[in-house]
């Protein structure tokens, strides 16, 4: 390397030489010798080293070659097809985040580090469970220590929530009008209208038999032993979750529940959530599925992490069997013609959501009375999948998800759409979706051309050939 260097310095001295010694023709001539010296000396003793170059510069966001190929490591993680992923696409795909994310800030629309932190934690826990280790983890990622694979989360996660707040803010206000709808549904050509697949209407009529007062004690007997534990004894509220709640949901992750207040949890459940200090592990309480203590983990602003545990008091087979039989007897009044499905289940259903609407369910995706069949819940769809047209199910027994709570129903299927093109008066919900969601993306794009246009944006000359769905070159 110093024979290397020692060339390097004579040739620059050369250069000077030549410059303050020649005429002005021979001079040119000779530098022009002595330059192409110099880079044929430098070729013959260096490799080329490719350096992470900057593919684009959007605000304050510098977008780097690497960053494309992070980008494409992370699609194929999450099993998505390169068939039809370009370095165009994903060059566009990473401005558009950029330029989102550059006008949070202007906006001042922040993201605190502890949110940014606690999303990648999870994220790394994902994965390691997903890959094995953390060592395979970072051997994925090319990175030598966890601090650097936590680093660069920070900064993508950092971006991404940024990003997806400006977003929010863009469509938070956009409603749509019946007359809207209307004319977004007759915009449509008739031959391009969607088609809707088959879908149910469905009833049901519930029967939740309660546990005796002794076994409900019990209950609460052993959280309040496992409150003492943590609270007096120091031990830990995950492991203790991990061990004893009946949650399947959140057990295996320690209980764990990041909650808002318009998060869809039931209401007893948030109202104690949020009347907590951090720290503090809540007394026993009951909901629908049965008896919790919470300890609040951390407040963020609106959001809540928090861990539960979970206990349903045991309910006796004689009293599962009471319920049966009762639902039993209610399935032949309704088929005698004594009242309706919908009076028996104002009158006998404990289920408070559907009793009041005659047991009708509703679809937790759009609050409509419908299903479609290729998208319905399996665990619903095996309940219904037999049902045919004016017949009543037999009392079939559930199982909570959340927990160990039983309870029998009977259930009817109140109508049947076979798969149709979309109908307005018939699919009126799903047409308002579709076309809040088109003036969604309408905002969006007409926010993009106004702030592409404000804001300083500069392409790399190897990507002048991309074709992208914004225009980002200003033309």
């Amino acid at each position: 390397m110093k024979n290397k260097n020692n060339n390097i310095t004579f040739l620059l001295a050369m250069l000077l030489t030549v410059t303050f010694t020649a005429n002005a023709m021979q001079e040119q001539e000779q530098i022009e010798d002595v330059v192409q010296i110099a880079q044929d000396t430098i070729k013959s003793n260096f490799k080329r080293i490719k350096l992470d170059g900057v593919s684009a510069v959007v605000g304050d966001y510098v977008i780097l070659d690497s960053d494309i190929e992070k980008t494409l490591i992370d699609l194929r993680s999450q099993g998505v097809s390169e068939d039809d992923i370009t370095k165009c696409g994903l060059l566009g795909k990473l401005m558009e985040d950029r330029l989102y994310a550059h006008q949070a800030v202007q906006d001042s629309l922040l993201v605190s580090d502890d949110e940014v932190n606690a999303t990648s934690e999870r994220q790394i826990q994902s994965l390691v469970g997903g890959i094995g280790s953390m060592d395979k983890l970072l051997k994925y990622y090319k990175k030598d220590s966890q601090e650097a694979l936590r680093e660069d989360l920070f900064k993508i996660n950092k971006l991404r929530m940024l990003s997806e707040k400006m977003q929010q803010k863009i469509i938070e206000e956009i409603e749509i009008t019946p007359e809207e709808v209307r004319q977004f549904y007759k915009k449509i050509p008739k031959e391009e209208r969607p088609v809707f697949g088959a879908q149910l209407e469905i009833a049901q009529i519930v029967k939740q038999p309660e546990a005796s007062e002794e076994e409900k004690q019990k209950v609460i007997d052993k959280l309040n032993k496992i409150r003492e534990d943590v609270l007096v004894g120091g031990s830990s509220f995950k492991i203790k979750a991990i061990i004893s709640s009946e949650d399947e949901g959140s057990r295996s992750n320690g209980g764990f529940y990041k909650i808002k207040k318009e998060t869809n949890f039931v209401k007893e459940f948030k109202d104690v959530a949020f009347s907590l200090k951090e720290g503090e592990v809540s007394e026993p309480f009951e909901t629908q599925f049965g008896f919790h203590i919470i300890y609040l983990e951390k407040i963020k602003g609106q959001e809540r992490d928090v861990r539960h545990i979970l206990m349903a008091p045991k309910i006796s087979d004689e009293r599962l069997e009471e319920a049966r039989l009762e639902l039993e007897k209610i399935r032949q009044r309704i088929l005698d013609g004594e009242l309706t499905f919908a009076e028996a289940a104002l009158n006998f259903s404990d289920q408070k959501e559907t009793k009041y609407e005659g047991g009708q369910l509703r679809n937790p995706q759009d609050f409509s009375t419908k299903f479609e069949l290729t998208k319905m819940q399996p665990e619903l769809y095996n309940q219904v999948r037999d049902i045919k047209d004016n017949e009543i199910s037999m009392p079939i027994l559930e199982v909570e998800q959340q927990g160990g709570a039983k309870k029998y129903k009977i259930m009817k299927i109140t109508n049947r759409y076979d798969e149709h093109v979309a109908d307005f008066a018939q699919d009126y919900t799903k047409i308002q979706e579709l076309a809040l969601t088109q003036k969604r993306v309408d905002a969006i794009q007409e926010w993009m051309v106004e702030h592409i246009n404000d804001t300083y944006v500069s392409i790399n000359k190897d990507n002048k050939d991309c074709e992208f769905k914004n225009n980002w070159f200003k033309k």
